[in-house]
């Protein structure tokens, strides 16, 4: 596997499948059924919601986004009129919950998300993976406050825990320690803005306009930086 490109999503050569739908690497698997077989043993159905994911799948989500064709969310998990927006507004919508392709931890295999399918299931099943549903009252509470005893022992952490102005907080949102850091090594602006200036991404003008602002805020995870 070639790092410097699996870092923006090019390279899935190391992963394994896990289940009928997701991908991880092979370290980040069987951590992650170690946890999930836990899970299970204190009540908790642990399921992935989503592992891996592409350059180009990633680059989907963002362009049906900027269309308008999927919803825009605030820091409060509100909906917002992305008609009324300007671009920058845009863009900075767009990332608060979604990734830029090539600048995504699910490009990397060590990094899932999760939910408590049978709670959701006796719920009623509807499920947006939302702040609220991993909150008080909330399908996902309990597996939340579980994943807060246990999710060290496994070698997990949360690496949106706190909301610091840039990506909100994702209860949901597990990244393998380890695995993901060899990944951050790699991880570099101007190679970000070759992927992106080569890709057919809406509004790449004004994405890459504001990538010296955008990369640690939302890329790094440094939230907003005071000035």
């Amino acid at each position: 596997m070639n790092l410097a490109q699996a870092w923006l999503g090019r390279d899935d050569s190391a992963l394994i499948a896990v289940g009928e739908s997701h991908r991880l690497l092979p370290d980040v698997a069987a951590a992650f059924s170690a946890m999930q077989t836990q899970a299970q043993a204190d009540g908790q159905d642990l399921q992935l919601v989503s592992s891996y994911r592409s350059f180009e799948r990633q680059l989907a989500i963002w362009n049906r986004k900027w269309r308008g064709e999927l919803p825009l969310y605030n820091h409060r998990g509100e909906r917002v009129d992305s008609a009324r927006l300007t671009a920058e507004e845009r863009v900075y919508t767009i990332l608060i919950w979604s990734a830029l392709p090539g600048g995504s931890r699910h490009h990397w295999g060590s990094d899932l998300d999760v939910y408590d399918k049978a709670s959701v299931d006796a719920a009623g099943g509807e499920f947006d993976l939302v702040d609220a549903e991993y909150r008080p009252g909330g399908p996902c509470y309990a597996l939340a406050q579980w994943l807060n005893k246990h999710l060290d022992s496994f070698g997990f952490s949360r690496p949106f825990l706190q909301d610091k102005g840039g990506v909100a907080t994702e209860l949901w949102h597990l990244s393998h320690t380890v695995s993901a850091a060899e990944f951050e090594k790699f991880r570099s602006q101007q190679a970000l803005s070759d992927c992106l200036n080569a890709s057919q991404m809406e509004g790449k003008q004004t994405v890459l306009a504001m990538l010296d602002e955008l990369y640690p805020r939302f890329v790094l995870n440094l939230g907003a930086q005071e000035t």
